[in-house]
């Protein structure tokens, strides 16, 4: 098979879909390996590292697209790219189609077949593709909350984890998933005081054996979510609904009942954020105020780390992408029901359940796809 690996486009994506390393281990495996110059640069990867690989340097992702069987990339296609996928073509990348029409539309008419991270699953019910960039994201987020939370850019002008004689700042964390768990760590260790809210009774008696009762836990709820609203100089969004649009948590409403100056940070933006006003944003551009409220928004948080981040998910997706291209992804998703429920498109249809309710589209089951 010829894997092909475009540069990211979408703004401030340094990441790289695939290291020299995953080059190197799909050469082994009998494969070809194109990438488009200068994709790796922005997470410390040149090309000349690739070519010692073993994988050929092509100059445009026009060159890439053309030719390859498997494109292997990390953001969702953005429209441009969207426009050379063609029939039969294996797309294997994030996607995160649900508050995503546009990008939905434009998958289905193009015909290739998408297999999106977010949803391959594993035996132990967690999201392994996922799992990588929740971590980074999760650890992220009270560092982007405490930047937002300084006084020259619109926050409260608190210090998270306060100094002698003075109050650490108060920190709520809805979500106890992995985002939540690693940005409950971050937090701890900078020293605020923090809360961690979650659906999930034996979850939260997890966090509060491992963080030893130096965070408080509640169950998650509105009232309790309204309650703590107006103590908080920080919010965590951490909340995930596999495939499915993130639900509204916090109301436009409901910000008056915060501190001026408050951060709101949503990790789950990807998935159309947890919070009302929430809007993608770019880490060029991160933060936006509502109602004195200020909000850190980016799309795509652990690209701010991207070689870091690279790493991390080339990890993870490898022994996916390799038994995609030994196999074929028919036969490949028929021997894993796991990366099968990471199928989200085939020629023309789509094939999972929270992408379709949350679009109104009709869809066809993969089990039947594959078949």
């Amino acid at each position: 098979m010829l894997i092909g690996c475009p540069k990211e486009i979408k703004p401030q994506e340094f990441r790289v879909g695939l290291t020299p390393n995953a080059a190197r281990e799909a050469i082994a495996h009998g494969h070809e390996v194109i990438i488009e110059s200068s994709a790796g640069i922005g997470a410390g990867f040149d090309d000349a590292t690739y070519a010692d690989a073993g994988a050929q340097i092509v100059e445009s992702a026009e060159e890439v697209f053309a030719q390859a069987d498997m494109i292997v990339k990390v953001k969702e296609p953005q429209a441009a790219e969207r426009k050379m996928l063609r029939e039969g073509q294996l797309l294997f990348t994030y996607l995160h189609l649900a508050p995503d029409p546009d990008q939905t539309r434009d998958l289905l008419e193009s015909g290739c077949t998408a297999i999106a991270y977010e949803t391959v699953t594993d035996a132990a019910g967690g999201l392994p593709l996922l799992a990588p960039m929740s971590e980074v994201a999760g650890r992220l987020a009270p560092q982007t909350g405490a930047w937002t939370l300084q006084k020259a850019n619109g926050g409260r002008g608190v210090l998270l984890g306060g100094v002698p004689g003075v109050r650490p700042a108060n920190v709520a964390i809805i979500g106890g998933g992995v985002v939540g768990t690693a940005a409950a760590r971050v937090a701890v260790g900078m020293g605020a005081n923090v809360t961690v809210l979650d659906r999930s009774v034996p979850r939260l008696s997890y966090l509060d054996d491992v963080f030893m009762g130096r965070l408080t836990t509640q169950y998650s709820d509105a009232g309790a979510i309204a309650e703590l609203l107006p103590e908080m100089d920080m919010v965590v969004g951490a909340v995930l609904i596999p495939g499915a649009a993130a639900p509204k948590l916090i109301s436009k409403e409901q910000l008056g009942q915060m501190k001026s100056g408050a951060a709101l940070v949503d990790v789950a933006i990807d998935q159309g954020g947890c919070f009302e006003t929430s809007r993608p944003t770019t880490h060029q551009d991160p933060i936006y105020e509502v109602d004195g409220i200020m909000h850190y928004c980016v799309a795509n948080m652990p690209g701010a780390v991207a070689r870091t981040s690279t790493m991390a998910l080339s990890n993870a997706t490898m022994p996916f992408m390799l038994a995609l291209a030994d196999k074929g992804w028919k036969q490949a998703c028929a021997d894993d029901p796991h990366l099968l429920n990471g199928l989200n498109v085939h020629a023309g249809k789509l094939t999972y359940y929270a992408v379709g309710k949350a679009l109104g589209i009709d869809v066809v089951s993969p089990q039947i796809v594959i078949k």
